[in-house]
C-alpha cells in the first residue's frame, strides 16, 4: 500500500489548509510528519495565491510531540540529532514564511506540539484545549519546547508549566499568551475563518515585510528596534502597495493590491 499521508495540504481563495493527519499516533512529529509539514509549508510559498496558512489536526489531540518510540533507541545518535534539527528548521521556519501562520488547536497539545502552537503567528484555541509540556515526567525536559515557550509566555509560567508538566487549560493558555483567542469548540472554524479572510483583505508584499521586520525587531534593543522600522517604514512608503493604499484611501476608494 502507498505510504500513508501523514498531513494533508489544501488550498482555496488564498488559505492554505495543513492538516496533520495521523490521529492514531496522536499526530506525533516523528521525522516523516516533520519533513511533510516542512514540504507543505514552502510549497509554492512565493505565489500570490498564498496569503495564509492554518495548521489543524484531525482526532482529539492536536500534536502529542515527538514520536518517543523513535527517541527509545539510545544508540541511534544520529537519527536523534535529524529529528531534533528538523523539528528546530520547522519552527523557526513557521516564522520566517512570507505568510502569517495560524495554529487552529482543538484538543491537547504537548510538547513539541505546544512548541509547535507557540512558534505560529496567531493561535486559535477550543475552550477544551490544553497545553503542556510533560517531558519531565518521563525524563525527557522539553528544552527545545522551551525555546518557543519562554519566548512566548512569562518566565514563570513556562518554568512552572516545564518542571511540573502540568497542562494550562484554554483559557489560562490565553490569559498568559500563549494563544490569541478562544472560541467554543462549534465555533472555531468561523473564527480562524473570519481571521484569514481579514488577513486575505491585505496585500501580500506588506504582509511579509511587516511580519520579517516583527521578528526581526523583537530580539533588538529600543534604540536598534527603532532604527531598523523607521528604515523599514521609508522602504514600505516606496513599495507600490505602499503607494497604492494610501491613494486609495486619500480617494476614499478601496485599494488594489499588486501583492
Amino acid at each position: 500500500p502507498p505510504p500513508e499521508k501523514l498531513t494533508v495540504r489544501r488550498q482555496a481563495g488564498g488559505i492554505r489548509n495543513i492538516i496533520l493527519s495521523n490521529p492514531r499516533k496522536r499526530n506525533a512529529l516523528s521525522l516523516s510528519m516533520l519533513q511533510s509539514l516542512k514540504e507543505n509549508l514552502l510549497y509554492d510559498v512565493k505565489s500570490k495565491d498564498l496569503r495564509v496558512i492554518i495548521i489543524s489536526a484531525e482526532g482529539p489531540v492536536f500534536c502529542s510531540g515527538h514520536d518517543l518510540k523513535e527517541l527509545a533507541s539510545e544508540d541511534d545518535v544520529k537519527h536523534h540529532s535529524q529529528v531534533f534539527e528538523i523539528c528546530a528548521e520547522v519552527m523557526t521556519l513557521i516564522q520566517k514564511l512570507p505568510v502569517p501562520v495560524i495554529a487552529k488547536v482543538n484538543g491537547l497539545a504537548t510538547a513539541a506540539g505546544c512548541q509547535l502552537v507557540a512558534s505560529c503567528d496567531i493561535a486559535v484555541a477550543s475552550e477544551k484545549s490544553q497545553f503542556a509540556t510533560p517531558g519531565v515526567n518521563i525524563g525527557l525536559f522539553c528544552s527545545t519546547p522551551a525555546v518557543a515557550l519562554g519566548r512566548s509566555l512569562p518566565r514563570k509560567v513556562a518554568l512552572q508549566m516545564l518542571f511540573t508538566g502540568e497542562p494550562l487549560s484554554a483559557q489560562e493558555a490565553l490569559m498568559h499568551g500563549l494563544v490569541s483567542k478562544v472560541v467554543p469548540e462549534d465555533k472555531l472554524e468561523e473564527e480562524t475563518m473570519k481571521i484569514s479572510q481579514k488577513i486575505c483583505e491585505s496585500s501580500k508584499s506588506i504582509l511579509a515585510l511587516g511580519k520579517a521586520t516583527f521578528y526581526r525587531q523583537i530580539t533588538q534593543d529600543l534604540d536598534t528596534a527603532y532604527k531598523m522600522t523607521t528604515q523599514v517604514m521609508v522602504d514600505n512608503l516606496t513599495l507600490r502597495d505602499g503607494q497604492e493604499g494610501l491613494e486609495a484611501f486619500i480617494q476614499k476608494r478601496k485599494p488594489v493590491w499588486s501583492h
